[in-house]
């Protein structure tokens, strides 16, 4: 017993093992303070007995002999070297062994004092150092750890999309800017005349722009007809029936109510209406995609574990401690059984997971060439110049038909300020846009989808992943099979899934958790939106591969002419390049 106890106090001195009960060996008392390594006394050498005496008798002159005639006074001037010398075998004993394997040999014969009676999932026949206490401490933290495994598993294609959700974001603010900068610079360049209230049209009219793109409920037909009904009177002021001074304000909101009917721009709105609501539109439903996608993962990873899940992830990962077993890992089969038991719900994600990655690549494709939402906006100061053409050839007769429908101008003592647009200050910022072709923003949706396409089979194969990269021993090593160590796991293995828990012998799975429900029911829809089965008047993005040259001639199905913009460009065309930066 003394023997322990000395022991014990080593142990104690030379480093604390990681794991101690925290009742200590009961009715013990603390070790002394002094140094960590305390030196210990080299013990004295034992005399030679003489011949025929008996061991045990004590020798004339012994401390033994002078304790029996001093009233034990020799006892305590002996200082305890027998026992000192026993400190000193146990020690360089323990010096040979490895810390883990004396941290084990410790709680096998110091620890193990409780029978484990009122432990409800740690039971065992063997001995054992938890309390209640301890076991419910131990099961808060393996669900602490499975949470902590889950996000550390999908951190990365958490960042994925997060970064280009953010990247794309970014970039069409950037685009918008830039189309907005290229429409003013139009106006203070050709029609300076009237720049400074156009201008104002511009700013308004790329506001809407971006609304709609970041999910603003609004409709790009109602912004493309606002923007050109707020710019009718203003170019009929100036370029159609140009005074010395500005029309009134009631003449101004005539011509802007019958715009509509004169169509001073010819087909030039209607064919705007087409190209942005086939590249905004699209890209729109992207960045919701990959917000989606965001929100996903979020759920996941916070994933709220069943009661039998907890104590099934306990008799996994913690109750071999109770027996000492501290570096021990479940056998692979049982540690498929227990994740894939309490990732059931999860694992149901992984269809639709797999048909939203596969949405978003054929609508990334579908966004390439005429609809590009970079081609479209840089374009739009085409259109619009376009437009103005049209307004300015056709003035005499378009005059006719204001003075029938408003009567002659109205005009205020009032004259617009000329050019207020500062170039230059827009122009900062937008060095990114380069004329790279390797950059463009087609390219790095290409990019982004072909490192997403490596994670269309992650919710599926979750559980695998985790008990063989992480949790499981080994093939062909000694593991813990939820009772005992033990050479192999002889239960049968489920697969994944709802329906493969039935006969799971681990964890017993009841039915189909609403927030993961709730989930698959969002993917379902943003997959329907992907897929353009959501949009009645495009129906559905479409991809129609060309004969010889190989290439993909991506547009959107659904009638299309020259007017609504499925022609060439025309001459004026501005081609722009983007770079996306990481």
């Amino acid at each position: 017993m003394r023997a322990e106890r000395g022991l014990w106090i080593f142990t104690l001195r030379r480093e604390p093992p990681p794991f101690i009960h925290p009742h200590g060996p009961r009715a013990r008392p603390p070790p002394p303070p002094g140094p960590a390594f305390a030196p210990l006394p080299s013990p004295p050498r034992p005399p030679i007995r003489p011949a025929g005496e008996r061991r045990g008798s004590p020798r004339p002159g012994s401390p033994r002999s002078a304790a029996q005639g001093a009233g034990g006074r020799g006892r305590r001037e002996d200082g305890g070297g027998g026992r000192r010398w026993l400190y000193r075998h146990v020690q360089q004993e323990i010096m040979k062994l490895s810390l883990d394997v004396a941290v084990a040999y410790l709680r096998r014969k110091l620890l193990f004092t409780e029978n484990g009676v009122d432990l409800q999932v740690c039971t065992s026949k063997n001995p054992t150092c938890c309390t209640k206490k301890m076991e419910e401490l131990y099961q808060t933290a393996a669900k602490q750890d499975i949470q902590q495994l889950l996000q550390t598993s999908s951190a990365t294609l958490k960042f994925l999309i997060s970064r280009n959700a953010a990247a794309f974001q970014e970039t069409f603010e950037t685009l918008i800017r830039l189309a907005e900068n290229y429409t003013s610079t139009l106006f203070c360049n050709a029609y300076r005349n009237m720049a400074a209230e156009a201008t104002t049209r511009v700013q308004e009219f790329f506001t809407d722009v971006g609304l709609f793109i970041f999910g603003t409920d609004i409709s790009t037909e109602e912004f493309v007809n606002r923007f050109f009904d707020t710019l009718f009177p203003v170019v009929y002021n100036h370029v159609i029936n140009p005074g010395l001074t500005d029309i009134s304000l009631e003449y101004a909101e005539c011509l802007r109510m019958a715009r509509r009917d004169i169509r001073p721009f010819g087909n030039v709105p209607k064919k705007a209406i087409g190209q942005m609501g086939r590249s905004l539109l699209p890209s729109r439903t992207f960045l919701q995609a990959l917000n989606l996608g965001i929100e996903v993962i979020n759920t996941t990873d916070h994933l709220h574990f069943s009661k039998d899940c907890s104590r099934a992830l306990l008799r996994m990962q913690y109750c071999p401690h109770c027996q000492g077993l501290t570096l021990s890992k479940p056998c692979m089969g049982y540690c498929l059984n227990v994740i894939r038991g309490c990732l059931a719900n999860m694992a149901e994600v992984d269809l639709h997971w797999r048909g939203y990655i596969q949405s978003l690549e054929e609508l990334s494709s579908a966004m390439s060439g005429t609809y590009d939402i970079e081609h479209v906006l840089l374009n739009f100061h085409s259109l619009v110049n376009d437009a103005l053409l049209q307004a300015h050839i056709n003035g005499p007769e378009l005059s006719e038909q204001v003075n029938k429908v408003c009567g002659p101008p109205v005009r205020k003592p009032t004259q617009s300020p000329g050019c207020s647009f500062d170039q230059n200050k827009d122009n900062q910022g937008l060095e990114m846009f380069s004329r790279d072709s390797e950059e463009t923003l087609s390219s790095r949706r290409k990019e982004f989808i072909s490192h997403l396409r490596l994670y269309r089979a992650f919710y599926g194969g979750l559980a695998d992943q985790l008990c063989g990269n992480e949790l499981a021993a080994a093939d062909g090593l000694p593991c813990w099979n939820g009772e005992d160590f033990v050479r192999s796991y002889t239960h049968r293995v489920v697969g994944s899934g709802i329906k493969a828990q039935s006969a799971n012998p681990e964890v017993k799975v009841k039915g189909t958790d609403p927030v993961i429900s709730q989930i698959i029911d969002k993917l379902k829809h943003v997959i329907q939106l992907l897929q353009g089965k959501s949009f009645p008047k495009y129906d559905k993005w479409d991809l129609r591969q060309t004969g010889s040259g190989g290439g993909v001639d991506e547009q959107i199905s659904g009638d299309c002419d020259d007017e609504d913009g499925c022609g060439g460009s025309g001459s004026g065309e501005v081609k722009r390049v983007l770079k996306i930066t990481d």
